[in-house]
């Protein structure tokens, strides 16, 4: 199949799309080559792009995904090595792996692929090359999505990457694999059918893995290692727009965020160490029919491309790739400094540092112990932040209980105003009502000075603790003591003299400047990537808390060493007045309903994500008879606002058709295609005509086999679509010992039922897998509820025309996925 190019506007002006360079000031920010050579390039990673996307969604084992996708990456591949340079040799592979593993993400399940896709390129020198880096990036995408930014956008600039590098007369060291996985939205299947089964995987010593969080941007390091501190200093040496941090790093393995990546497969089962990239910008639309490669500017490539290029030279030329077993031990704390360069030094270094300025800090506090000072400092500080954290708190849960949960998802200044008002104005009155009556005759230059200690102390605090936790973010403490320190010891005399002189707020200010720039900084970086995480979050989890949350502590930090000036100044009222009044007008403005979460509008929007499935269910007995059967539209809202917003829209769609849990089935009788029925516990259940799918689902007990230890041992087959949900539930008295999946051993979900998440490509065989259970000397009841779905997620079978017609009625500023699937439950 040969591509057409569709043109995208990429510049405000026509004009200037149609010149090689731009001529007005505004276009040309857009466009960040040089010169017409990098024009070129970006236009060849474009129509890779473009030519990817244009394919559409690209689900696995959808002839999109299995033979569209990877012809025409053939198609490119072979090009590029007909024209590469005698310098190099180009190896190509195309496989179909199948293979089972057990994982903890998302409450802890077992994948089962079969027969899916990677395209593998290997460009080594002439001669060949015993040690390799990995590239890897993801050519599906998840149903119903183009999956421009996740992850095509990456693969196009893995091929040309792979055109640069073939075409330079300068030979590798070492070869560089790029697998162009096609089954990484699928829970990491295919990168674990590579790094366990592949012969090349042998040779991979290091890899980058390329993924996306959100819709172009700068990429973020946000993964490195385990260990291995020489591939964080070859990104520092190499990249030539470093973007880094390890508090990503810490946040995101810390399991907060909903979301894995291949990172985890290299690491966990083929023992590589990597570095982790990811576009973290404009989330909202990440895993919706608009991440479209219009919406990627070229500056995103431009910087990714050259980013990811000059990593990739380096540690193929490097002589510590070969030799990685001897530089593994040791982890790095590092960060980006304004996106400008990064800092990156040894952790042990880092904790030297830590304690030696915690204990100067210790040092200089402890001279202090024995001087009278007023009663109760040492906890006000900390009183003031467990009052704000109170009060912000009970605003926002005020907030989600009336119904006006994410009134900021799309107005993101609406959160600062109601609650980064509300924590501001808490904290100035607790201190000032201190102030007043509880420190009324206390001088205020040494007030002053007393709650500047006790920050320094509570820092201080924070600081040995953090390290003592091995956590390398304790770096952030150490900015917030050793700096307010030094300011402390250059001004001390201006700290004994009265009044707030501009000379002592100048230099104050200056001595801070470093910590609450990186800290303004960095919060907007986490903000930038949470917020809209909260619109995928579940319906569990109120996201006005979290946000609440999270601008209290930004708060707290950012003025913990500001609140010694609430006694240095005459009156704070003003400041208290102010504050308080945009607080109240905002909540007012938030409790009308002004503030709409979603949008959707056509160059920004923020859509709410709603899952359709139009399912038919049948209940079988011990004898294989049907006793209970429904059809209906099950619909999941992914966030904390359900569906209040859409039944004015859709009134069927309402509470009234809230959907019952069936106690006796798995995960309470629901088509799941994820376990995830911990975060989304309030679903609907719309009754609709039965589905009749043209390619039903085969479903068979091949054998019954006693085993010892009062064991039996159940056979079966499946055949069915490309993705299906398997649920197992041992009944009372039995427990399932084995099974054939995974590494043997079953690993129960949230709630104690097991999960099988189940995939093929084309052209899969049927599925055949035991289980085994223990079981009672009397079971008349049966020993095992076992229940499979399928889900059509592509071609004829996806939508029933009732679903095609509930869909259309949907706002236009939901995003709104849909497919059909079918039930059963039996009873062995």
């Amino acid at each position: 199949t040969t591509f057409q190019r569709q043109p995208v506007l990429r510049a405000s002006h026509p004009q200037c799309v149609a010149k090689d360079r731009p001529s007005c000031t505004g276009c040309a920010q857009l466009w960040a080559p040089e010169d017409k050579k990098d024009m070129e390039l970006l236009e060849q990673v474009q129509g890779y792009l473009d030519n990817i996307t244009a394919i559409g969604p690209r689900t696995v084992g959808s002839p999109e995904n299995e033979v569209l996708a990877v012809n025409y990456l053939l198609e490119q591949i072979r090009g590029i090595e007909r024209e590469s340079t005698d310098a190099h040799k180009i190896s190509v592979d195309i496989q179909r792996p199948t293979g089972s593993f057990s994982i903890d993400f998302l409450g802890g399940f077992t994948s089962y692929y079969a027969n899916i896709t990677n395209v593998v390129v290997k460009l080594e020198p002439r001669n060949g090359a015993e040690h390799a880096v990995l590239s890897n990036c993801h050519f599906d995408s998840v149903p119903n999505t183009p999956g421009a930014s996740d992850d095509a956008v990456s693969c196009a600039v893995m091929l040309e990457i792979l055109n640069t590098l073939s075409k330079s007369s300068e030979s590798l060291q070492h070869a560089v694999i790029f697998l162009f996985n096609g089954a990484e939205e699928n829970i990491l299947q295919a990168s674990h059918g590579f790094i366990t089964q592949h012969e090349w995987a042998k040779s991979v010593r290091a890899f980058i893995n390329l993924e996306a969080a959100g819709v172009g941007g700068k990429e973020l390091v946000f993964q490195t290692g385990p260990e291995n501190p020489w591939l964080v200093q070859a990104y520092v040496v190499a990249a030539k727009h470093p973007f880094a941090s390890v508090v990503a790093q810490e946040i995101f393995q810390s399991g907060i965020i909903p979301a894995d990546t291949d990172f985890r497969i290299y690491r966990d089962f083929g023992n590589v160490p990597g570095i982790d990239l990811a576009f973290i910008e404009n989330g909202y639309i990440y895993h919706t029919e608009y991440d479209t490669s219009d919406r990627i500017l070229t500056d995103s490539i431009q910087r990714a491309g050259d980013n990811i290029l000059a990593v990739l030279k380096y540690l193929a030329t490097s002589e510590k790739l070969a030799k990685s077993f001897e530089y593994r031990h040791g982890n790095v704390v590092f960060f980006d400094i304004l996106g400008l360069f990064v800092l990156a030094y040894p952790a042990r270094v880092g904790t030297i540092m830590n304690y030696i300025t915690a204990t100067v800090a210790f040092f200089y506090l402890s001279k202090k112990v024995l001087q009278p000072k007023p009663r109760g400092k040492s906890n006000l500080t900390l009183t003031s932040w467990v009052c704000t954290l109170v009060a912000v708190l009970m605003v926002a849960m005020f907030v989600s209980i009336i119904g006006r949960a994410l009134s900021w998802y799309t107005h993101f200044y609406v959160s600062v105003s109601l609650y980064g008002t509300a924590a501001a104005a808490k904290l100035i009155l607790v201190h000032m009502l201190a102030k007043k009556f509880f420190y009324k005759n206390v001088n205020e230059q040494y007030l002053g000075d007393v709650f500047f200690d006790a920050s320094l102390m509570i820092w201080s605090i924070a600081l040995a603790v953090m390290t003592q936790m091995g956590l390398c973010s304790a770096f952030i403490c150490t900015l917030w003591v050793a700096f307010p320190l030094l300011t402390k010891l250059m001004i001390h005399k201006e700290f004994s003299q009265k009044g707030a002189t501009i000379k002592f707020i100048v230099m104050y200010m200056l001595g801070m400047f470093v910590p609450y720039l990186y800290m303004l900084y960095l919060s907007w970086t986490v903000f930038e990537m949470f917020t809209p995480v909260m619109g995928r979050s579940g319906s569990e989890i109120p996201p006005d808390m979290v946000l609440a949350g999270f601008i209290v502590i930004f708060t707290m930090i950012l003025s913990s060493y500001f609140i010694n000036f609430i006694y240095l100044v005459k009156s704070t009222k003003t400041t208290l007045v102010t504050l308080t009044t945009v607080f109240v007008v905002t909540l007012i403005l938030v409790c009308s309903g002004i503030f709409f979460p979603y949008s959707s509008d056509a160059a920004n929007p923020k859509p709410k994500r709603v899952f359709l499935q139009h399912t038919s269910r049948r209940f079988h007995d011990l004898d294989g008879n049907v006793i209970k059967s429904d059809s209906g539209i099950w619909i999941n809202g992914f966030d904390y606002n359900g569906i209040s917003h859409i039944t004015p829209h859709v009134p069927e769609i309402n509470d009234t058709i809230r959907t019952p849990c069936e106690e006796q089935a798995p995960f309470c009788g629901l088509p799941w295609i994820l376990p995830v029925h911990f975060m989304f516990r309030k679903n609907w259940y719309l009754p609709a005509p039965e589905i009749l799918p043209r390619s039903p689902i085969q479903f068979k007990l091949l054998s019954k086999k006693p085993m010892p230890w009062n064991s039996v041992r159940l056979s079966f087959e499946v055949s069915g679509p490309s993705h299906m949900s398997l649920y197992v539930r041992p009944r009372a008295g039995s427990a399932l010992s084995r099974w054939s999946l995974g590494d043997g051993m079953p690993v129960p979900s949230v709630g104690g039922d097991y999960f099988v998440f189940y995939s093929h490509g084309l052209h899969a065989a049927p599925w055949h897998f035991w289980v085994e259970l223990t079981v009672p000397e009397k079971h008349s009841d049966g020993i095992v509820s076992l229940a499979i779905a399928a889900h059509y997620f592509f071609g004829e079978d996806q939508k029933s025309p009732q679903l095609y017609a509930l869909l259309e009625r949907f706002p236009n500023w939901t995003f709104s996925s849909g497919w059909s699937c079918t039930y059963d439950l039996f009873v062995f």
